[in-house]
């Protein structure tokens, strides 16, 4: 159908082609293209959300929770996103060496290319993202879309540390955790459709808790790996795998020598090595940090208040906000309380840290593995309240 014709609808009272109407003429070609080439039957569409519900489930159970919580209109976007991140979290794990690591990284950038293009290879994290997209695109009459460049941070991130090196600073694990966690926040709040410099700024403080957290959750796996392809049911909120490699210590090296643990100790004497525990204590009162700033950004707007400090991120890629960075306390917090599902990550990472907490900061206590069955109820409390 030819745009002429299609604008030739607008005076007709009931019209199937909806949002279409309100769109630009080039916005209108995007749409159909993207309708043609990313036209998955209703079946497909189906076994593509199954798998990735199934992967969540079995791999990312808080983020498998956690879906409840998210518009339906963004859900099929939430678990699109959530399982490429799972996919590709267990590369490491799944592959044998670094260079075949980096072979299924680039099959994951060409697949994020084609899908946001609408043409998806039949991988059914893909086929859901270009169906998410599509219907993104329609929802937002054009003008809403995934990022691919943030996509491509993600991979980029997990690629770097496929090698399992460790962070040298503190600071560079903060790095990874804005370029892989808080950005899997940033394309949840893309697909609501939310552009908000103060939602962003809170996703990145709870995404970087999350991220640190995920790290020292792994480091025990990391250190000492179990048998090639052994999954625990949290293998990707754990954030790296371990594989078939021999062991190593992803803690920042910079608190590892303030702390006085040497690697070799950790490799010898696991949770026994001297220093060790004041060296988990150090990296997630950072995680907690985080938590804790992002409460306190909410509790300003509550006040009528700014939040309190500038966003760092406001003007790297995939940022833009459209004018509306001045908004008011009151709006920004009508932008917080719409995306207030995205910020339930805080909440399974609170429950984690706290019971590492409980266990004086042994990484290696057997309580950390298992799952947390007050997740839902916890969930649940904090949506309902506005609070995490």
């Amino acid at each position: 159908m030819r745009v002429s014709t299609i604008f030739a609808f607008r005076h007709i009272g009931t019209n199937p082609l909806g949002p279409l109407l309100r769109c630009t003429p080039i916005q209108v070609q995007k749409i159909q293209r993207a309708r043609a080439s990313s036209n998955a039957t209703s079946s497909e569409l189906e076994g593509a959300r199954s798998y990735c519900l199934n992967l969540l489930q079995k791999y990312d159970s808080p983020s498998y929770v956690l879906q409840t919580f998210i518009p339906r209109t963004a859900r099929d976007a939430y678990l699109a996103i959530r399982a490429f991140n799972v996919d590709i979290a267990r590369i490491a794990d799944a592959t044998s060496n670094v260079t075949v690591g980096t072979m299924r990284m680039q099959f994951w950038r060409d697949a994020i290319t084609k899908a946001l293009a609408g043409s998806p290879p039949k991988e059914p994290a893909a086929v859901l993202l270009a169906s998410a997209q599509e219907n993104l695109q329609s929802r937002s009459e054009g003008i809403a879309r995934l990022s691919k460049g943030w996509f491509l941070r993600i991979i980029n991130a997990r690629e770097q540390h496929l090698a399992n090196q460790p962070f040298p600073t503190l600071v560079e694990l903060e790095t990874y955790a804005e370029n892989t966690y808080s950005t899997l926040l940033y394309l949840t709040l893309s697909s609501l459709p939310l552009s908000s410099i103060t939602a962003d700024h809170v996703a990145s403080h709870i995404g970087k808790a999350s991220g640190i957290a995920a790290v020292l959750r792994g480091f025990p796996l990391i250190a000492f790996p179990p048998p090639p392809n052994h999954h625990s049911n949290q293998a990707a909120f754990g954030g790296v795998s371990a594989g078939g490699r021999h062991g190593a210590v992803l803690l920042p090296l910079d608190v590892m020598a303030e702390t006085g643990v040497r690697e070799e100790e950790i490799l010898r004497r696991g949770a026994d090595a001297e220093g060790l525990r004041d060296a988990v204590f150090q990296v997630a009162t950072r995680a907690n940090d985080h938590i804790l700033t992002a409460r306190q950004m909410l509790r300003n707007l509550r006040a009528g208040e700014d939040v309190g400090h500038d966003f760092e991120h406001q003007h790297e890629e995939g940022h833009s906000y459209s004018g509306r960075e001045d908004s008011n306390a009151f709006a920004q917090l009508g932008d917080i309380n719409r995306a207030f599902g995205v910020f339930l990550n805080a909440v399974p990472t609170t429950m984690w840290l706290e019971k590492l907490e409980r266990a004086d900061f042994d990484a290696f206590a057997p309580s950390l593995r298992s799952p947390d069955w007050r997740l839902p109820w916890k969930a649940y409390w904090a949506y309902t309240r506005r609070k995490f």
